[in-house]
């Protein structure tokens, strides 16, 4: 591993969420080298820059050949943090360490299914390889594969971590033309433009709820789509109230409880609310898509590096 990023969702798996497997090494954001590679492996060779992924594609499979999913069959999502044939490649002093995902990236050496790899640029900078190997594509592709945003929609985008950059980035590159941005931290709001927004809502600074303050730009109607990236129950209600009535698509992508209460009406009146993994990409086909509007720059990722540090200090940070 030469390079790692925190998701939230290692956060949740530092919670139990969703399967309380202990000790568990962390992260599933990164980019490293090939260091070697067993039996059978075909396909890349020592000193590859690779990228995890913790959704394959086999490209053989019914779901992998269809263009509705991609959840492939045959080299499924697991969450019980051990590789496919029940084993774990780590330990901490003779007891069994469990995986985040297919792998895990807080550490200077990992061993992954091959099928759970992607080969990159080794020109690519190694913040962006490790951004773009999670995060940020999520929000992207869920614009992309998901919604298929549509030229001249408007779209609202909930919580502007890297997920929800990505999210408002994809909109405004599939011809979006209002893009709100919805975040507590208004610090986000800079960020939040940087990458295409045009409307920022600080919940915090009104007395309205945020589907009335999403209205309040949009005429009254409320959005095309909405993205919900933070997987707060109350605002994934929001998020549906904010789209609009018969049309409105929201896009799930935030965990934050394995179960919620959702406001039946707000869907029977003709929206529709989809879950979306990965954002909706097939790892082999799609990312290197993205990977290269990164290197065109077509996508620039410098916003969303706060600091860096050493794998040593990750507990104190």
């Amino acid at each position: 591993m030469l390079y790692a990023s925190v998701c939230r969702t290692d956060l949740l798996f530092a919670n139990g969420f969703p399967i309380p497997a202990f000790p568990r090494v962390m992260g599933h954001e990164g980019v490293g080298v090939v260091e070697s590679f067993g039996e059978g492996v075909t396909g890349l060779r020592e000193g590859d820059l690779v990228i995890p992924a913790y959704i394959a594609e086999c490209k053989t499979c019914e779901t992998c050949m269809s263009e509705k999913t991609n959840l492939c069959l045959k080299y499924p999502l697991s969450y019980n943090g051990l590789m496919l044939d029940g084993s774990s490649r780590m330990s901490i002093r003779g007891q069994t360490a469990y995986h985040a995902f297919s792998c895990s990236t807080w550490c200077q050496y990992l061993v992954i299914n091959v099928n759970f790899l992607i080969k990159i640029d080794p020109k690519t900078p190694l913040p962006d390889a490790s951004f773009l190997s999670c995060g940020f594509s999520i929000g992207y592709g869920a614009t992309w594969k998901e919604a298929m945003v549509k030229n001249g929609s408007s779209v609202a985008v909930f919580g502007l971590g890297a997920v929800g950059l990505g999210a408002i980035k994809g909109a405004k590159s599939h011809g979006a033309i209002k893009v709100i941005g919805i975040d507590n931290n208004p610090m986000k709001a800079a960020k939040g433009r940087a990458f295409g927004m045009t409307d920022f809502i600080n919940p915090e600074e009104s007395d309205k709820s945020i589907a009335e303050l999403v209205k309040d730009l949009t005429a009254g109607m409320g959005v095309d789509y909405s993205f919900e990236c933070t997987g707060v129950p109350p605002l994934i209600n929001q998020a549906i109230q904010s789209t609009k009535l018969g049309t409105g698509k929201i896009i799930q992508m935030g965990v934050e409880e394995p179960n919620v209460n959702i406001n039946i009406i707000g869907l029977l009146v003709g929206r529709t609310l989809k879950g979306s993994i990965f954002g909706g990409l097939k790892a082999k086909t799609d990312l290197p898509i993205i990977y290269s509007k990164c290197k065109n720059r077509e996508i620039q990722l410098d916003e969303l590096l706060s600091h860096e540090i050493k794998l040593e200090d990750v507990d104190s940070f």
